[in-house]
């Protein structure tokens, strides 16, 4: 996964959730760290911090492992994996552990530079689309 090593560094953006009908479910600030460790089991590491206008934050951190070349997740909320398409395109499908039925298909789209990157995620429930992610970040370290 070649393109997935263009996202390491720190990313500054905003995520806003939509939901099908268009209407703004959330918005807030992110700082998202990628880092790709030179040893050791663990093949991605992310640690993202959330700030909400009214001053609400959160943090998180997953890790990812390699495994027949794609790279998989099974954290407290969600398991699944990321794989490389054609042009750098990064996509991942997730399942939800802490909410059950539910899934979201994420594509994560870099600059011609790689200091830009969108991400657009599919949130389904029951296998039906309910909402949208939409995430433009750019690098900042």
């Amino acid at each position: 996964m070649p393109a997935m090593l263009w996202h390491e560094g720190v990313w500054s953006g905003v995520y806003r959730h939509i939901a099908e009908d268009n209407t703004l479910l959330d918005e807030h600030r992110s700082l998202v760290s990628c880092v790709f460790p030179d040893d050791g089991d663990i093949a991605y590491t992310q640690d993202s911090d959330f700030t909400w206008a009214d001053g609400t934050t959160r943090q998180q951190t997953f890790n990812g492992y390699m495994k027949n070349d794609r790279l998989w997740f099974d954290t407290e909320t969600f398991a699944g994996w990321a794989w490389e398409t054609g042009n750098g395109i990064i996509m991942l499908s997730l399942d939800r552990k802490d909410y059950p039925g539910q899934r979201f298909v994420e594509t994560i789209l870099s600059s011609t530079n790689r200091e830009r990157r969108v991400r657009t995620w599919h949130w389904f429930e029951d296998g039906i689309c309910f909402k949208r992610t939409l995430c433009a970040e750019q690098r900042v370290e």
